[in-house]
């Protein structure tokens, strides 16, 4: 039996669980089998949070780090399950778990704290420290002893995973802090010899460690072996020396001057050293990679010192002061001189920031300077500074600074001391700077965030609400602290309740506010900062702030930002840099910037409404200019609308492969572009939304955009409809039935039928032919291909009295599709050849491939399966690049025409390219005929096998 379980100790009699050496569970007086080494480290987790519910995530996470397996959630289950019958041996099968409870949010181990060794060791150390403030050394003294005599070896000992690594380091560091005021205890009690032993063993295990060192001069005067005495703090300064570079700390030269003065001055001195870090937060989460990063660089393995310098920059409210506070209280047992903390106010509202010589007196002043000793000059307080640290261990934490400026005096520190700053804006070009940017928290940081802030029931109770609300606070720290807030002061509100207000933009940021807390005057400084600045730079960055919180994107070229403010390219792209080095904008690859929703929405608010319609009118003809052009290059031979005409310029392209990565590239921001124009009350901006929307039908069909071809062909007829404009009415019944058409929906028919109304209406015998030859196309789709022919035909008539050889090929190429499934095998190949001609002649290479792949189909009906296979062999690298549609109808035709050749083999290998094709296009027409070859291809390889 251990002798801080027994029924002897504090935490008996029932259940009771060690954690300070071995993991032990006592049940009903005997010794329970807590498992395998993780079952342990899941049974230290919850022990470890007695009475709170620990989430599924966090003891994964606790368990393997970053790289669970992939069946970890399952592991988990059980262990939970082989825990729940070590501790209640007795428990029914059918009886509820009484100590391990199942929550919504996770689990919670249901045990007075007083009966885990860990939390009975930490509630006697606390005590000890009550009695020693209130000058009770003998009661402190027997809180310590009583605390220690809990340890029975290295905590967690033998348990893995990444919670156990950092319990056990906190545990190991307040033991020693423990023993080391038991030493001091025994020194004020003028019984230094009972420490003696203890703190030669401390030394051995910590020679770098000052306070034991301290304690020893200290302890060794109190016997009155002055010479040993000297000798300890001689050695002492050597090892500080020769490790790490740095003369003995406050504390050491104070017990020093105790020896050398004799007898006199108190038996333990108190030097000054200053505790001013602010409280660490109880609801921070996450920040566990960046958490890592900062303490490496200030409390670095082996004999390395502490870098002088470190930065953690980011946007407003994204959490730098909250993370800075956490390192700082987790690497401070290194800075034995004291943690400095002082608040530059260079993001506060309207409260002017610190001066230098305001920095510096609060600076000395934290380290016993009197008041009347401060130099009234600040270059005499910076070498007073400069002389004070010296030989110190200090933590200088300079929060909310406003700039490098603000913080230059003081960042070249000499090695042993560090100075932590927080900032809006980039510190890079301070010297020996290492600067960690810091990014919104995770979808899944965030949930564990409100959890703490709300509680983990009701968030639990609707988790779907709770990760919109995370996305809708950005990830934003303050954001979701005042969400939080928000929560925690309407109980009768569920989340859902706080995320339906938030989703209307127009009033998400008056809505994140809570007393004095809010994300709009989080942002209004860094752009105050901005806009009142006597730099160039910074004013033009301001306002083009201003400018891109009129566009509703996911993000922003510099020639896009140029043609929204009108402004030259290379002045744009320096404001737009300025902004990312404030952290108001975030750079992604070279030329392209994104913010943050938040931002977006508060510098939305900045322009006038009558100054928004010029700035919005040229950046959205930017992007319907550039699109027309893009697609014009990269297939020429298509028919593009280029409707309505704009008084507006877009960039050019060399040529079409150029075109088309660019329309890769910019899909997303065009279409975002194109809905926000559309949605603008001003008519020329909607019409002009509507020139993007149009200019995307090829290049949508080309990628095999089903539902983008419809959300936009539904948002273009609702356009058309309120402008009273036919021909954009006309061209989305075209956009809309070309992505029904692909779906398989039948209504893609009425569409068409209206196309065609509409363009005799206007008397547009192009766009009538055009109409023609679609109907034709889904009248093939449906099977009615007399229908079909019908229109294909009248298509060619019209195409020709118009002069429209684009029309002409399309004719012919919708007849002979539907000459081969009237079984008019002989009539389609003479049309496809003629076709095949035009197009080469034309030098069209989609058409080109698109005659290719049916006159490989009429050739399989004809019994030429070799020839067949031979053309569908040579276009299939072509058809991969013209059109999804191309390229799967190819793959189908090569595995029937390998099949029917008896290569089984060959047929299966196309019909399974065939279904990854389809399936990834979202083509259930394609799909379907895919399964249907490589299954019977398939068949007969199995049956030729046998």
């Amino acid at each position: 039996m251990y002798p801080s379980l027994d029924q002897k100790g504090p935490l008996a009699p029932g259940l009771s669980i060690g954690l300070l050496g071995p993991v032990v569970c006592v049940v009903g007086g005997g010794e329970a089998d807590v498992g395998p080494p993780l079952q342990q480290a899941l049974l230290a987790m919850l022990a470890t949070r007695s009475g709170r519910v620990v989430t599924l995530a966090q003891l994964i996470e606790g368990l393997w780090g970053d790289s669970p397996p992939p069946s970890a959630a399952q592991s988990v289950y059980t262990y939970i399950a082989g825990l729940r019958r070590a501790l209640e041996p007795h428990r029914k099968r059918r009886d509820p778990p009484g100590i391990v409870a199942r929550t919504a949010g996770g689990y919670r181990l249901d045990l007075d704290p007083r009966r885990i060794d860990a939390h009975a060791f930490a509630e006697r150390v606390d005590a000890a420290g009550q009695a020693k403030k209130a000058d009770d050394v003998e009661q402190a003294l027997h809180d310590l002893d009583e605390a220690l005599k809990l340890w029975r070896g290295r905590p967690l000992s033998g348990v893995p995973g990444p919670f156990a690594d950092g319990e056990c380091a906190r545990l190991e560091e307040l033991r020693l802090t423990a023993v080391e005021a038991r030493t001091e205890a025994l020194v004020r009690l003028g019984r230094p010899e009972e420490g003696l032993a203890e703190l030669h063993d401390l030394i051995r295990g910590h020679p770098l460690r000052e306070r034991p060192r301290e304690l020893l001069v200290l302890a060794l005067h109190g016997c009155g072996r002055q010479a040993e005495a000297l000798m300890a703090f001689d050695e002492a300064r050597r090892v500080l020396a020769n490790e790490l570079g740095v003369d003995p700390g406050e504390g050491l030269r104070l017990a020093h001057r105790v020896v050398l003065s004799g007898s006199g001055g108190p038996a333990v001195p108190d030097p000054v050293i200053p505790r001013q870090l602010p409280r660490d937060l109880i609801a921070f989460v996450g920040r566990a990679r960046e958490t890592v990063s900062l303490k490496a660089l200030l409390d670095p393995w082996g004999d390395a010192p502490p870098h002088p310098f470190v930065g953690i920059c980011g946007p407003p409210g994204v959490g730098k002061s909250a993370l800075a506070v956490r390192v700082a209280h987790a690497v401070r047992e290194r800075f034995s001189d004291g943690q400095l903390y002082v608040n530059l106010r260079g993001g506060t509202p309207n409260v002017p920031r610190l001066s230098s010589h305001e920095i510096f007196s609060r600076l000395l002043r934290g380290i016993g300077t009197p008041d009347d000793a401060v130099p009234s000059d600040e270059d005499e307080a910076a070498a007073l500074w400069r002389s004070k640290l010296q030989g110190r261990r200090l933590l200088v934490l300079l929060d909310n600074a406003a700039d490098l400026g603000q913080v230059r005096p003081f960042v070249s520190a000499p090695l042993g001391t560090a100075v932590l700053v927080t900032s809006r804006e980039s510190l890079m070009a301070g010297d020996d700077c290492a600067q960690l940017s810091l990014a919104p928290l995770s979808d899944a940081e965030a949930t564990a965030m409100l959890s703490k802030l709300v509680g983990a029931d009701r968030v639990s109770a609707d988790l779907d609400q709770t990760a919109r609300l995370a996305r809708l606070c950005d990830g934003f720290p303050l954001a979701l602290r005042i969400a939080g807030a928000r929560l925690a002061d309407r109980p009768d509100w569920t989340v859902g309740a706080l995320t339906a207000r938030l989703s209307d933009e127009r009033r998400r940021l008056s809505e994140l506010e809570a007393g004095e807390l809010a994300v709009r005057s989080s942002l209004e400084a860094s752009w105050g900062a901005l806009n009142t600045s006597t730099r160039e730079a910074d004013g033009a960055a301001a306002r083009l702030l201003a400018l891109l919180g009129l566009l509703h994107l996911p993000d922003v070229t510099v020639e896009a930002a140029a043609a929204l403010s009108g402004l030259p390219a290379s002045d744009v792209e320096r404001a737009l840099d300025r902004l990312c080095d404030a952290h108001l904008l975030e750079a992604g690859e070279p030329g392209r910037y994104h913010s943050h929703d938040l931002v977006r929405l508060f510098a939305g608010d900045l322009i006038p409404a009558a100054e928004r319609i010029p700035p919005l009118k040229r950046a959205i003809g930017y992007y319907a200019e550039s699109a027309r052009a893009a697609a014009t290059t990269s297939d020429p031979h298509r028919v593009h609308c280029l409707y309505p005409e704009l008084d507006a310029r877009g960039r050019r392209f060399d040529g079409a492969e150029e075109a088309r990565e660019w329309l890769g590239r910019e899909e997303a921001t065009l279409l975002a572009a194109a809905l926000q124009a559309m949605a603008d009350p001003d008519d020329d901006i909607a019409r002009a939304g509507a020139a993007i929307g149009l200019a995307l039908w090829w290049y949508q069909q080309r990628a095999f955009r089903v539902h983008g071809l419809i959300s936009l062909g539904e948002r273009l007829l609702a356009t058309g409809e309120r402008l009273q404009d036919p021909v954009i009415r006309m061209e989305a019944h075209a956009h809309l039935a070309t992505g029904l058409y692909f779906k398989g929906d039948p209504l893609a028919l009425d569409h068409h039928e209206w196309h065609l109304r509409l363009a005799r209406q206007l008397g547009d015998r192009f766009n009538e032919q055009r109409a023609h030859g679609n109907l034709a196309s889904t009248l093939l789709k449906w099977e009615r291909f007399s229908d079909a022919l019908g229109h294909a035909l009248a298509q060619r008539a019209i195409a020709r009295e118009a002069g429209s050889e684009v029309g002409e090929r399309y004719a012919l190429l919708v007849a002979a599709r539907a000459h081969i499934h009237l079984e008019r095998f002989e009539d389609a190949a003479v049309l496809l050849e003629e076709g095949a001609a035009m197009a080469a002649r034309a030098g069209d290479v989609h058409g080109q491939a698109e005659f290719a792949v049916s006159r490989g189909r009429a050739l399989i009906e004809l019994g030429e399966l070799e020839t067949a296979v031979t053309v569908l062999t040579e276009v299939l690298q072509t058809a991969r690049v013209v059109a999804k549609t191309t390229e799967m109808g190819c793959l189908v035709y090569l595995a029937r025409a390998h099949r029917l050749l008896g290569r089984t083999a060959e047929a299966v290998r196309c019909g399974s390219e065939a279904i990854v094709v389809a399936e990834q296009a979202g083509s259930d027409y394609w799909l379907e005929r895919a399964i249907k070859e490589r299954d019977v291809a398939a068949r007969s390889q199995s049956s030729i096998r046998a």
